[in-house]
Protein backbone atom coordinates (compact mmCIF):
# COMPACT_ATOMS: atom_id res chain seq x y z
CA UNK A 1 0.00 0.00 0.00
CA UNK A 2 1.39 3.46 -0.81
CA UNK A 3 0.15 6.99 0.39
CA UNK A 4 -3.39 8.53 0.60
CA UNK A 5 -4.41 9.88 -3.57
CA UNK A 6 -7.22 11.55 -4.82
CA UNK A 7 -9.95 10.20 -6.93
CA UNK A 8 -8.35 12.16 -9.61
CA UNK A 9 -4.67 11.08 -8.59
CA UNK A 10 -6.18 7.16 -8.85
CA UNK A 11 -7.65 7.83 -12.50
CA UNK A 12 -4.39 9.42 -13.92
CA UNK A 13 -2.35 6.35 -11.83
CA UNK A 14 -4.50 3.81 -13.58
CA UNK A 15 -3.89 5.82 -16.91
CA UNK A 16 -0.36 5.90 -16.80
CA UNK A 17 0.28 2.21 -15.92
CA UNK A 18 -2.13 1.30 -18.54
CA UNK A 19 0.13 3.48 -21.08
CA UNK A 20 3.57 1.79 -19.78
CA UNK A 21 2.09 -1.97 -19.71
CA UNK A 22 0.14 -1.08 -22.96
CA UNK A 23 1.55 0.48 -26.10
CA UNK A 24 -1.30 0.54 -28.16
CA UNK A 25 -3.03 3.20 -25.30
CA UNK A 26 -3.23 6.40 -26.46
CA UNK A 27 -4.16 10.04 -24.79
CA UNK A 28 -6.22 12.28 -27.20
CA UNK A 29 -8.62 15.52 -26.78
CA UNK A 30 -8.55 19.32 -26.06
CA UNK A 31 -4.71 20.78 -23.62
CA UNK A 32 -4.29 17.04 -22.48
CA UNK A 33 -0.37 17.39 -23.65
CA UNK A 34 1.23 20.78 -22.80
CA UNK A 35 -1.02 21.86 -20.54
CA UNK A 36 -1.57 19.02 -18.84
CA UNK A 37 -5.97 18.76 -19.08
CA UNK A 38 -8.26 21.24 -17.92
CA UNK A 39 -8.32 19.74 -14.39
CA UNK A 40 -4.09 18.67 -14.58
CA UNK A 41 -5.27 14.86 -15.04
CA UNK A 42 -2.73 14.34 -17.68
CA UNK A 43 0.05 16.60 -16.07
CA UNK A 44 3.38 15.80 -17.61
CA UNK A 45 2.17 12.57 -19.63
CA UNK A 46 3.32 14.43 -22.99
CA UNK A 47 7.25 14.16 -20.99
CA UNK A 48 6.77 10.76 -20.56
CA UNK A 49 4.86 9.41 -23.83
CA UNK A 50 5.56 12.07 -26.37
CA UNK A 51 3.36 14.05 -28.55
CA UNK A 52 2.34 10.53 -30.58
CA UNK A 53 0.76 9.03 -27.51
CA UNK A 54 -0.61 12.07 -25.64
CA UNK A 55 -2.19 14.66 -28.50
CA UNK A 56 -3.75 17.83 -28.21
CA UNK A 57 -6.79 18.43 -30.67
CA UNK A 58 -8.48 21.28 -31.67
CA UNK A 59 -11.95 22.25 -30.07
CA UNK A 60 -14.05 20.24 -32.05
CA UNK A 61 -15.04 16.60 -29.87
CA UNK A 62 -17.17 15.53 -32.59
CA UNK A 63 -13.37 15.25 -34.43
CA UNK A 64 -11.97 13.53 -31.64
CA UNK A 65 -15.10 10.87 -31.19
CA UNK A 66 -14.20 10.26 -35.20
CA UNK A 67 -10.09 9.59 -34.71
CA UNK A 68 -10.99 7.63 -31.66
CA UNK A 69 -13.12 5.31 -33.39
CA UNK A 70 -10.98 5.24 -36.17
CA UNK A 71 -7.56 4.32 -34.34
CA UNK A 72 -9.49 1.47 -32.41
CA UNK A 73 -10.70 -0.50 -35.42
CA UNK A 74 -6.95 -0.36 -36.32
CA UNK A 75 -6.07 -1.68 -33.53
CA UNK A 76 -4.98 1.37 -30.80
CA UNK A 77 -6.62 1.72 -27.81
CA UNK A 78 -7.90 5.34 -27.54
CA UNK A 79 -8.56 7.27 -23.86
CA UNK A 80 -10.36 10.43 -25.39
CA UNK A 81 -10.90 13.25 -22.97
CA UNK A 82 -14.00 15.33 -23.08
CA UNK A 83 -12.87 18.91 -21.06
CA UNK A 84 -16.59 19.16 -20.01
CA UNK A 85 -18.61 15.92 -20.40
CA UNK A 86 -20.96 18.22 -21.33
CA UNK A 87 -19.48 18.71 -24.47
CA UNK A 88 -19.91 14.82 -25.68
CA UNK A 89 -23.38 16.19 -26.93
CA UNK A 90 -21.06 17.61 -30.19
CA UNK A 91 -19.99 13.87 -30.47
CA UNK A 92 -23.08 12.07 -29.50
CA UNK A 93 -23.70 11.19 -33.18
CA UNK A 94 -20.60 9.46 -33.67
CA UNK A 95 -21.25 7.63 -30.72
CA UNK A 96 -24.48 6.19 -30.88
CA UNK A 97 -24.68 5.60 -34.43
CA UNK A 98 -21.03 4.34 -35.11
CA UNK A 99 -19.22 3.41 -32.09
CA UNK A 100 -22.16 1.71 -30.37
CA UNK A 101 -23.44 -0.48 -33.63
CA UNK A 102 -19.87 -1.04 -35.29
CA UNK A 103 -19.34 -4.48 -33.50
CA UNK A 104 -23.11 -5.59 -33.86
CA UNK A 105 -22.69 -4.18 -37.95
CA UNK A 106 -19.64 -6.81 -38.21
CA UNK A 107 -17.59 -3.83 -38.61
CA UNK A 108 -15.14 -4.70 -35.54
CA UNK A 109 -15.43 -3.46 -32.28
CA UNK A 110 -14.45 -0.24 -30.98
CA UNK A 111 -12.19 -0.43 -27.98
CA UNK A 112 -12.00 3.04 -26.58
CA UNK A 113 -12.69 5.01 -23.19
CA UNK A 114 -14.64 8.39 -23.57
CA UNK A 115 -13.82 9.92 -20.10
CA UNK A 116 -14.49 13.45 -18.53
CA UNK A 117 -15.66 15.48 -15.39
CA UNK A 118 -19.41 15.39 -14.73
CA UNK A 119 -22.01 16.80 -12.41
CA UNK A 120 -23.09 19.86 -10.40
CA UNK A 121 -22.29 21.18 -7.22
CA UNK A 122 -19.02 23.23 -7.78
CA UNK A 123 -20.72 26.63 -9.54
CA UNK A 124 -19.80 25.43 -12.69
CA UNK A 125 -23.58 26.80 -14.35
CA UNK A 126 -25.48 25.03 -16.74
CA UNK A 127 -23.35 24.54 -19.70
CA UNK A 128 -20.17 22.94 -17.53
CA UNK A 129 -22.27 20.91 -14.74
CA UNK A 130 -24.06 17.80 -16.96
CA UNK A 131 -24.91 14.70 -15.60
CA UNK A 132 -24.73 12.44 -19.03
CA UNK A 133 -26.12 9.20 -18.11
CA UNK A 134 -29.27 8.84 -19.24
CA UNK A 135 -28.70 10.57 -22.56
CA UNK A 136 -26.83 7.11 -23.62
CA UNK A 137 -29.43 4.42 -21.41
CA UNK A 138 -31.04 3.81 -23.92
CA UNK A 139 -27.91 3.40 -26.45
CA UNK A 140 -27.22 -0.44 -26.23
CA UNK A 141 -23.60 -1.14 -27.14
CA UNK A 142 -22.28 1.41 -24.75
CA UNK A 143 -20.84 0.70 -20.84
CA UNK A 144 -20.94 3.34 -18.61
CA UNK A 145 -19.25 3.39 -15.37
CA UNK A 146 -19.36 6.41 -12.93
CA UNK A 147 -16.85 5.68 -9.56
CA UNK A 148 -17.27 7.05 -6.55
CA UNK A 149 -13.88 6.44 -4.49
CA UNK A 150 -9.86 6.23 -5.52
CA UNK A 151 -9.88 2.45 -5.59
CA UNK A 152 -12.83 2.35 -7.75
CA UNK A 153 -12.29 4.83 -10.01
CA UNK A 154 -8.13 3.06 -11.13
CA UNK A 155 -9.72 0.06 -10.81
CA UNK A 156 -12.82 0.88 -13.37
CA UNK A 157 -10.20 3.14 -15.64
CA UNK A 158 -8.29 -0.14 -15.99
CA UNK A 159 -11.05 -2.06 -16.49
CA UNK A 160 -12.51 0.32 -18.98
CA UNK A 161 -9.42 0.16 -21.02
CA UNK A 162 -8.95 -3.15 -21.32
CA UNK A 163 -12.58 -3.65 -22.35
CA UNK A 164 -13.35 -4.64 -26.06
CA UNK A 165 -16.43 -2.07 -26.25
CA UNK A 166 -16.73 1.81 -25.66
CA UNK A 167 -16.89 3.06 -22.19
CA UNK A 168 -18.15 6.24 -21.06
CA UNK A 169 -16.11 7.16 -18.09
CA UNK A 170 -17.94 9.77 -15.77
CA UNK A 171 -15.75 11.44 -12.75
CA UNK A 172 -17.96 13.46 -10.71
CA UNK A 173 -15.52 16.98 -10.80
CA UNK A 174 -16.79 17.34 -6.94
CA UNK A 175 -14.58 14.77 -5.99
CA UNK A 176 -11.54 14.97 -8.45
CA UNK A 177 -9.84 16.73 -5.03
CA UNK A 178 -11.90 15.69 -2.09
CA UNK A 179 -9.98 15.07 0.82
CA UNK A 180 -12.25 13.30 2.49
CA UNK A 181 -12.55 9.56 -0.17
CA UNK A 182 -8.35 9.98 -0.14
CA UNK A 183 -7.28 6.36 -0.15
CA UNK A 184 -4.30 4.19 -0.21
CA UNK A 185 -4.40 2.31 -3.23
CA UNK A 186 -2.60 -1.39 -3.78
CA UNK A 187 0.78 -1.39 -5.73
CA UNK A 188 0.24 -4.59 -7.37
CA UNK A 189 -2.30 -4.37 -10.43
CA UNK A 190 -5.89 -4.65 -10.45
CA UNK A 191 -9.01 -4.04 -11.79
CA UNK A 192 -12.54 -3.04 -10.87
CA UNK A 193 -14.79 -5.28 -13.10
CA UNK A 194 -17.10 -3.41 -15.25
CA UNK A 195 -20.62 -4.20 -13.98
CA UNK A 196 -20.40 -4.89 -10.55
CA UNK A 197 -22.27 -2.56 -7.75
CA UNK A 198 -20.35 -2.59 -4.58
CA UNK A 199 -22.19 -2.45 -0.47
CA UNK A 200 -20.96 0.51 0.30
CA UNK A 201 -22.54 0.57 3.78
CA UNK A 202 -24.21 -2.76 5.34
CA UNK A 203 -28.05 -2.07 6.48
CA UNK A 204 -31.49 -3.75 6.96
CA UNK A 205 -34.01 -1.75 7.24
CA UNK A 206 -34.15 0.90 3.99
CA UNK A 207 -31.66 0.77 0.96
CA UNK A 208 -30.72 4.07 -1.12
CA UNK A 209 -29.49 3.14 -4.35
CA UNK A 210 -27.42 5.62 -5.92
CA UNK A 211 -23.74 6.20 -7.76
CA UNK A 212 -21.04 9.02 -8.00
CA UNK A 213 -21.18 12.10 -5.72
CA UNK A 214 -24.71 11.27 -4.34
CA UNK A 215 -22.78 8.21 -2.77
CA UNK A 216 -21.57 10.92 0.29
CA UNK A 217 -24.81 12.20 0.63
CA UNK A 218 -26.28 9.07 1.06
CA UNK A 219 -23.60 8.07 3.44
CA UNK A 220 -23.81 11.05 5.56
CA UNK A 221 -27.63 10.17 5.48
CA UNK A 222 -27.19 6.95 7.15
CA UNK A 223 -25.47 8.64 9.71
CA UNK A 224 -28.11 10.90 10.98
CA UNK A 225 -30.77 8.59 10.83
CA UNK A 226 -29.02 5.41 12.68
CA UNK A 227 -28.00 8.05 15.33
CA UNK A 228 -31.47 9.45 15.50
CA UNK A 229 -34.11 7.60 14.48
CA UNK A 230 -32.09 4.18 14.81
CA UNK A 231 -32.82 3.23 11.27
CA UNK A 232 -29.87 0.97 9.68
CA UNK A 233 -29.88 2.24 6.18
CA UNK A 234 -28.09 -0.23 3.23
CA UNK A 235 -26.51 2.15 0.60
CA UNK A 236 -25.42 0.25 -2.73
CA UNK A 237 -23.05 1.72 -4.75
CA UNK A 238 -23.83 1.43 -8.62
CA UNK A 239 -20.50 1.86 -10.31
CA UNK A 240 -21.71 0.62 -13.54
CA UNK A 241 -24.77 2.48 -14.96
CA UNK A 242 -24.70 0.18 -18.07
CA UNK A 243 -25.25 -2.07 -17.81
CA UNK A 244 -26.98 -2.14 -14.81
CA UNK A 245 -26.02 -4.93 -11.85
CA UNK A 246 -29.60 -6.20 -11.41
CA UNK A 247 -28.85 -8.99 -9.56
CA UNK A 248 -27.19 -6.63 -6.62
CA UNK A 249 -29.84 -4.20 -7.17
CA UNK A 250 -32.89 -7.07 -6.60
CA UNK A 251 -30.87 -8.15 -3.41
CA UNK A 252 -30.58 -5.13 -1.68
CA UNK A 253 -34.46 -4.53 -2.25
CA UNK A 254 -35.20 -8.32 -1.21
CA UNK A 255 -32.95 -7.35 2.25
CA UNK A 256 -34.46 -4.29 3.31
CA UNK A 257 -38.08 -4.10 1.64
CA UNK A 258 -37.88 -0.21 1.43
CA UNK A 259 -35.65 1.70 -1.22
CA UNK A 260 -34.85 4.87 -2.24
CA UNK A 261 -32.90 5.76 -5.20
CA UNK A 262 -30.88 8.52 -5.73
CA UNK A 263 -29.51 10.71 -8.40
CA UNK A 264 -27.88 13.67 -9.38
CA UNK A 265 -29.53 14.43 -12.78
CA UNK A 266 -33.04 15.76 -12.99
CA UNK A 267 -35.78 13.21 -11.61
CA UNK A 268 -37.96 13.49 -15.47
CA UNK A 269 -36.15 10.70 -17.80
CA UNK A 270 -33.31 9.87 -15.39
CA UNK A 271 -31.69 6.54 -14.84
CA UNK A 272 -33.61 6.18 -11.67
CA UNK A 273 -36.84 5.45 -13.88
CA UNK A 274 -35.13 2.38 -15.17
CA UNK A 275 -33.69 1.21 -11.60
CA UNK A 276 -37.73 1.64 -10.77
CA UNK A 277 -39.18 -0.45 -13.37
CA UNK A 278 -36.31 -3.81 -12.70
CA UNK A 279 -37.55 -3.26 -9.03
CA UNK A 280 -41.18 -3.01 -10.06
CA UNK A 281 -41.59 -5.83 -12.40
CA UNK A 282 -38.50 -8.00 -10.59
CA UNK A 283 -39.34 -7.81 -6.84
CA UNK A 284 -42.54 -5.67 -6.63
CA UNK A 285 -43.44 -8.43 -3.89
CA UNK A 286 -40.23 -7.75 -2.02
CA UNK A 287 -41.55 -3.79 -1.01
CA UNK A 288 -43.40 -3.08 2.00
CA UNK A 289 -43.91 0.58 0.67
CA UNK A 290 -43.46 2.61 -2.01
CA UNK A 291 -40.20 3.20 -4.40
CA UNK A 292 -38.89 6.76 -4.02
CA UNK A 293 -36.75 8.49 -6.72
CA UNK A 294 -34.97 11.65 -5.66
CA UNK A 295 -32.67 13.76 -7.79
CA UNK A 296 -32.28 17.41 -9.15
CA UNK A 297 -35.62 19.50 -10.24
CA UNK A 298 -36.38 19.32 -14.01
CA UNK A 299 -34.21 23.45 -14.69
CA UNK A 300 -30.61 23.96 -16.21
CA UNK A 301 -28.21 24.35 -13.60
CA UNK A 302 -28.27 27.52 -12.08
CA UNK A 303 -24.80 29.08 -11.33
CA UNK A 304 -25.86 31.09 -8.67
CA UNK A 305 -24.96 29.38 -5.33
CA UNK A 306 -27.70 29.61 -3.66
CA UNK A 307 -30.06 28.19 -6.51
CA UNK A 308 -27.68 25.45 -6.90
CA UNK A 309 -28.20 24.38 -3.76
CA UNK A 310 -31.61 24.51 -3.57
CA UNK A 311 -31.77 22.37 -7.03
CA UNK A 312 -29.30 19.67 -5.93
CA UNK A 313 -30.67 16.63 -3.86
CA UNK A 314 -29.83 17.46 -0.16
CA UNK A 315 -29.02 15.57 2.75
CA UNK A 316 -31.84 17.01 4.35
CA UNK A 317 -34.01 15.25 1.81
CA UNK A 318 -33.04 12.14 1.27
CA UNK A 319 -33.32 11.67 5.66
CA UNK A 320 -36.88 13.10 5.21
CA UNK A 321 -37.68 10.30 2.68
CA UNK A 322 -36.21 7.67 4.70
CA UNK A 323 -38.13 8.38 7.35
CA UNK A 324 -41.36 8.30 5.42
CA UNK A 325 -40.36 5.10 3.75
CA UNK A 326 -39.54 3.87 7.84
CA UNK A 327 -43.05 5.12 9.43
CA UNK A 328 -45.19 3.80 5.95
Amino acid sequence: MGKEVTLLEAIRQGLWEEMKRDESVFIIGEDVGIYGGAFKLTEGFIDEFGPERVIDTPISEAAIVGVACGAALMGMKPVAEFQFIDFISCGFDMLTNYAAKSRYRGCGAISAVFRGPCGSGVRGGPFHSLNAESFFLNTAGLKMVEPSTPYDAKGLIKAAIRDPDPVLFFEHKKLYRLPRIKQELPEEDYIVPIGKARIAREGKDLSIITFGAQVLNALDAAEILEKEDGLQVEVLDLRTLAPLDKPAILDTVKKTNRVIILHEASVTGGIGGEIAAIIAEEAFEWLDAPILRIGSIDTPVPFAPQLEDYYLPSIGEVVEAARRLANY
